[in-house]
């Protein structure tokens, strides 16, 4: 009896390699396993491919996080907004701030890499007409896009890598304690306002901050 033998020309071809299968394959990888695990090596795994293959198309592991995040914010970028605009502005930035503390890896990459994908433009522009609805000089409106959206990328890697950090309920607790029993004789500032220090949700220290930013945008030019 003869063994038919195995032929290459029979092994279904793999997909073309293009920058839209990588991000889609790296956006799979986060949601299954999270970002950490998206590197190039595993991608390439994920992709039947060499690690070589991937560079081709994305320069490096940053500029695909990057990618992949833009990809998760079309759901912000395609929002459909009501009320005035101070409403219409905290839906976006809490929905863009909700979006990086489910990913806490990528919030990082959103701190120390500039975004400039199609969906991140779209927030931005979006942000900066409710603004220039609101009244804010074009100006100040350009200056505190920035702002605005570095608070909720702040405030999202924060409480996302909290979430996922086995030790971090501990040490705010620890952070808590220390400032609830500090002493008024060395520390006669902090001890005057211990409870303000720890009070507020992480949505309400926000919320003021971001109202704050935009009442000096208002009224405070740029400087010359």
């Amino acid at each position: 009896m003869t063994v038919r033998g195995y032929n290459r020309r029979e092994r279904p071809a793999k997909p073309a390699l293009s920058r839209e299968s990588i991000v889609a394959a790296a956006l799979d990888v986060v949601r299954r396993e999270g970002a950490e695990r998206v590197t190039m090596r595993q991608l390439a795994k994920e992709l039947d491919t060499g690690p070589a293959s991937l560079y081709v198309y994305v320069r490096d592991t940053d500029e695909l996080h990057a990618a992949v995040l833009d990809e998760l914010l079309g759901e912000v970028a395609a929002l459909s907004l009501d009320g005035d605009w101070r409403t219409r502005l905290w839906t976006v930035l809490s929905a863009y701030r909700d979006v990086l503390y489910q990913h806490p890896g990528l919030a990082r990459v959103a701190l120390v890499s500039p975004l400039n994908g199609p969906n991140y433009l779209t927030i931005v522009d979006t942000v900066l007409g409710l603004l220039a609805g609101a009244g804010v000089p074009a100006g100040p409106a350009a200056w505190s896009v920035d702002l605005l959206l570095l608070v909720a990328t702040a405030n999202a890697v924060e409480h996302g890598t909290r979430r996922t950090h086995p030790d971090a309920d501990r040490k705010h607790d620890a952070l808590a304690e220390t400032v609830r029993t500090i002493s008024a004789d060395t520390h006669p500032h902090i001890a005057a306002v211990r409870a303000e220090l720890m009070s507020g949700t992480g949505e309400s220290r926000s919320r003021w901050l971001i109202d704050t930013l935009l009442s000096g945008a208002r009224t405070i030019p740029l400087p010359d």
